[in-house]
């Protein structure tokens, strides 16, 4: 292929991947324009094929999208990527409990995280928008989550649904024994 072919492959290469990674972090064209703080003409043509951005557009986009602008400009391929668990980012939270994202890219609307719990540990939970929907699946030993001032106290297996917006917090129900479980948090959009 010549070198006046390469500008056109490098747009289709952008338009397939910039569509294709909108897609997966479920985004309209509208929300990722405004995520980016460009117009929503610019992703259609993008996504066209048409476009033939600046760099300052290219680095605006692929901060919103959370990629590299290499995978938005290369050769469409199978987007695989491994982490070793030193890579991925926990936290500590409340007393004796760590958090580490189960989805160590960004995923719109969305948080997904491990919790470790120390034998003893206490946290409490982070209040969210009206209509945030959270769900707690115990995977080994017992927490204890109280919500709304009611107690659950959830054994492995279990799983636990409640409004994100009202008081709630954890803790493992065992001095002697660590706890662990998933929490799955589904954000509700602002101004909604």
């Amino acid at each position: 292929m010549s070198d006046i072919d390469e500008p056109a492959r490098v747009a289709a290469h952008l338009a397939r991947n910039l569509l294709g990674l909108r897609h997966a972090r479920g985004l309209t064209q509208l929300e990722l324009a405004r995520a980016a703080a460009v117009p929503r003409s610019t992703i259609a043509n993008l996504e066209s094929g048409g476009g033939n951005p600046s760099l300052a557009v290219l680095v605006k986009v692929s901060r919103a999208l959370g990629a590299p602008i290499d995978e938005l400009l290369g050769s469409p391929r199978a987007k695989v990527r491994r982490w070793k668990p030193s890579e991925l980012a926990s936290q500590k939270r409340g007393r004796g409990v760590t958090m580490t994202p189960l989805v160590p890219e960004p995923v719109p609307e969305e948080l997904l995280a491990t919790m470790d719990f120390a034998p003893g540990a206490v946290m409490g939970g982070t209040p969210h928008l009206p209509g945030t929907r959270e769900y707690f699946t115990m995977l080994d030993g017992e927490v204890v989550l109280v919500v709304a001032g009611d107690e659950h106290r959830l054994e492995a297996g279990e799983v636990l649904a409640f409004p994100g917006n009202v008081p709630h917090s954890y803790r493992n129900a065992s001095t002697k024994r660590a706890a662990r479980g998933v929490s799955i948090v589904i954000l509700a959009k602002a101004g909604v």
